[in-house]
């Protein structure tokens, strides 16, 4: 009985100690410093979280009205997944560049499928390492500028399939089949009419699959898509045997990819180059095709702005004797105002929202937890938007780029070790397809409506309907 006395003494004696408010209190401080808390936020409804409401309004609207209410970082749970959302450009910059290491690239895997495991995009480490070398040595600065004349034909031929009768054509529709030909052009180089077609054709199935829900039931569109995605494969692996067959050594992506060898003399397989060249043409359309039917619409907005790119682009116009001389590399560089429009469509448009990510680790930034395997999402959107960076950030104004933007507040093509390295040619593409616009043609919106559709990308209503002329 004593030694029960003992204990039930010792036992009220730590039970009263515990209880006592400084104690309390530092058990609290200590646990919290131990426990970092999630961050606030709404995770919505079980499963389906906050997607409704997500895609059920304007994802500006949503995404601001959050960041408004919680603040910089917050949590959600949108399509199937726990979320976590940045909102601010240090944040972003912690994800994407100083712990980039900690966040690993994260698609569903039916997209995945459809692209292919193999592309660069869906990896991190060595392999990222050597195949986003290849990709950016093909896309350099270098290798693009040789590129100009074949762009050139490619502009104005489509420019010419824009005017012809007279028609009404879909804007964003015809920037794609003209995106789409760029990217074969830097991918394959001059490839054969007939592989064209074919890769066209395919493609056009496996893009609208993309989006589709994942099942394999026969006729359905991601049934179609991964029929279309199989000879997609067999297409190329006809291209790289012919280039095998006629050793052929392009300055193309396709010949970096096929000359590559490791330190150990490892080629890549045909399935990794396969998954590669697919994921440069995805990656190259929508994203383009977008930016440039917004600026179809901001200069159709704003004829004194359209006024001063002409200006602009005719003095080198007449310098090429009334264009019967190819552009040069130094002129697509010195046409300021016509680069800054491009700069603003990009940050007005932000076609690329936001990015996924996903914590490989529990992760604490700021003292709240982003738990492993939660999704992370740096919100360029929000960032553009931004009224402490862009005063009066709904407005349209190209000046606003007279002077550099401040670091990490002007992402448009991503950051970090996976930021899109493209970003050059598509950037030339824009200025040479706005020389030739602007220089021998005019247009006008037909049917005009305000608002934004998503197709995933944000482009004007209806794709902007517009009719061309030559001047």
């Amino acid at each position: 009985m004593e030694i029960i006395a003992i204990f039930l003494c010792i036992f009220l004696f730590f039970s009263t100690l515990l209880s006592h408010p400084l104690i309390k209190k530092h058990i609290k401080k200590h646990e919290h410093i131990a426990k970092p808390k999630l961050p606030p936020g709404s995770m919505g409804w079980p499963y389906i979280g906050e997607t409704l409401q997500l895609y059920s309004q304007d994802p500006n609207i949503f995404f601001a009205s959050k960041q408004k209410r919680y603040g910089e970082i917050f949590k959600t749970h949108i399509l199937g997944c726990p979320c976590v959302m940045l909102g601010s450009p240090e944040a972003a910059r912690f994800v994407l560049v100083t712990h980039a290491h900690l966040f690993k690239p994260t698609y569903p895997k039916s997209k995945e499928k459809l692209i292919g495991p193999s592309a660069l995009f869906f990896h991190q480490g060595d392999y990222h390492t050597r195949i986003r070398k290849l990709v950016q040595t093909s896309l350099s600065p270098e290798t693009i500028r040789k590129l100009i004349p074949d762009i050139e034909t490619e502009v104005n031929s489509a420019l010419e399939s824009w005017v012809s009768g007279g028609k009404v054509v879909n804007a964003f529709q015809e920037m794609k089949k003209f995106s789409f030909n760029i990217g074969i052009l830097s991918v394959f180089g001059n490839l054969e009419g007939n592989y064209r077609k074919q890769l066209k054709e395919n493609y056009s199935i496996v893009e609208k699959g993309y989006n589709s829900f994942p099942t394999r039931i026969p006729g359905t569109a991601h049934s179609k898509a991964l029929s279309a995605r199989k000879r997609i494969r067999e297409i190329i692996s006809e291209i790289i045997c012919k280039r095998k067959e006629q050793r052929l050594i392009e300055k193309d992506l396709l010949g970096h990819l096929l000359n590559y060898k490791d330190e150990k003399g490892q080629t890549l397989t045909d399935e990794q180059i396969a998954d590669n060249v697919i994921g440069v043409l995805f990656a190259a359309q929508d994203t383009t095709a977008s930016v440039l039917t917004w600026i179809l619409k901001y200069l159709h907005d704003d004829q004194k702005l359209l006024e001063a790119i002409k200006a602009e682009q005719m003095a080198i116009y007449e310098l090429n004797q009334g264009g019967k001389m190819t552009l040069t590399w130094g002129q697509t560089r010195n046409m300021p105002i016509t680069y800054r429009v491009i700069l603003e469509s990009l940050r007005m448009a932000s076609i690329i929202s936001f990015t996924f990510r996903e914590a490989v680790v529990d992760v604490v930034y700021k003292g709240y937890l982003i738990p492993k395997g939660w999704k992370v999402m740096p919100l360029f959107r929000n960032i553009h938007h931004d009224p402490e960076f862009y005063p009066a950030p709904h407005n349209f104004d190209p000046s606003r780029f007279e002077a550099a933007p401040k670091p990490n507040t002007f992402m448009p093509f991503g950051n970090g070790v996976h930021s899109c390295p493209g970003n050059e040619l598509a950037k030339l593409n824009m200025l040479i397809l706005i020389h030739h616009l602007v220089t021998k043609f005019r247009w006008e919106v037909v049917g005009y409506q305000s608002g934004i559709q998503y197709s995933p990308f944000p482009v004007p209503m209806h794709g902007l309907p517009a009719r061309f002329w030559r001047n």
